[in-house]
């Protein structure tokens, strides 16, 4: 019988033959199901994901509650669980006890998580990433880390987008990458090249995100550092062609969150089937039309090594 490959190795395959994962975030539990039958219905593979902020600040309730569902209407040839965002310092500039979190997550059954230490300077967050990394290594769990800054999630408004480009404010350096995945072993990297998170304050989180570009250059750069798969977050509102140019030069996952929670939003002014519908259209949409992956479960799962390792 074939072994169902764990989630280190889909996004390890996917990197190896220049594709790439997406990760929906789920800040509402009525949106889980939807997503996992979008994905069903487009033959498609994608990780089921969900932040702290998204249970702190939105309506996820926790992280168990989230695996509860998810473990309700999964289906392990298209989805797999992830905890997304735990960070060490948050957009409120609170300290988190990101330890505690993570144990738990890795205990009710996560398949990968993410530390975030990227408000932290480069010595502290190689300390905290490399204590999650030896942490998840007890249960061969791969672990997702930051460096350099993907703004949007704080407080107050972000400085005009073309100065943030135009300066590379937050922009992950590949030196310091490449030392960074050396000494702490983290399996993905999630890197700073143009995109922005999408907004989380009330009074700003159902306006139209930024018109984001990436810097393909820069992100070429990292790849050759690092070596291993590249994470793009805040991948609502970047041009299609921008996006695939990027899985074509090591990004192997992509993270979606306001494209999928501001129609729900809408939906539920009506009805959370209403909201419902409108999440499982956008992910059916997103799929066919802004990352071309309509068809490509049994692809990921079962890529060999090829592509940009050839």
């Amino acid at each position: 019988m074939k072994t169902i490959p764990g989630t280190g190795e889909i996004v390890r395959r996917a990197w190896q033959s220049g594709a790439a994962v997406p990760a929906f975030n789920i800040p509402y539990l009525p949106m889980m199901e939807p997503v996992v039958q979008a994905l069903r219905d487009a033959d498609s593979f994608g990780l089921i994901a969900v932040a702290r902020l998204e249970w702190e600040k939105f309506e996820a309730r926790s992280l168990e509650a989230v695996r509860d569902e998810y473990e309700r209407c999964k289906d392990t040839a298209h989805t797999r669980l992830h905890l997304d965002h735990v960070p060490v310092i948050d957009e409120d500039n609170r300290r988190v006890d990101f330890e505690s979190i993570l144990r738990r997550a890795l205990d009710a059954g996560y398949e990968s998580v993410m530390v975030d230490g990227s408000r932290l300077p480069l010595e502290e967050n190689i300390a905290c990433t490399k204590t999650v990394v030896d942490m998840a290594r007890e249960k061969d769990i791969p672990v997702e880390a930051e460096l350099g800054a993907v703004l949007g999630h704080e407080e107050g408004p972000l400085p005009p987008y073309e100065e943030l480009f135009r300066t590379r404010r937050g922009f992950t350096d590949p030196e310091e990458a490449a030392r960074f995945v050396r000494e702490t072993g983290v399996d993905w990297l999630s890197v700073a090249v143009g995109s922005v998170h999408g907004a989380v304050s009330a009074a700003a989180k159902d306006k139209a995100k930024v018109r984001a570009r990436l810097d393909i250059a820069h992100l070429q750069r990292i790849r050759t550092a690092i070596e291993r798969p590249c994470v793009l977050h805040g991948g609502t509102g970047i041009p299609r062609a921008c996006v695939l140019d990027a899985v074509r030069n090591g990004i192997a996952k992509i993270n979606l969150a306001t494209v999928i929670r501001q129609p729900y939003e809408k939906g539920i002014q009506t009805s959370v089937e209403t909201g419902r519908q409108n999440v499982y259209q956008t992910v059916r949409a997103v799929l066919r039309d802004e990352l071309e992956m309509e068809g490509n479960a049994s692809h990921v799962r079962n890529a060999e090594k090829g592509g940009q390792d050839a």
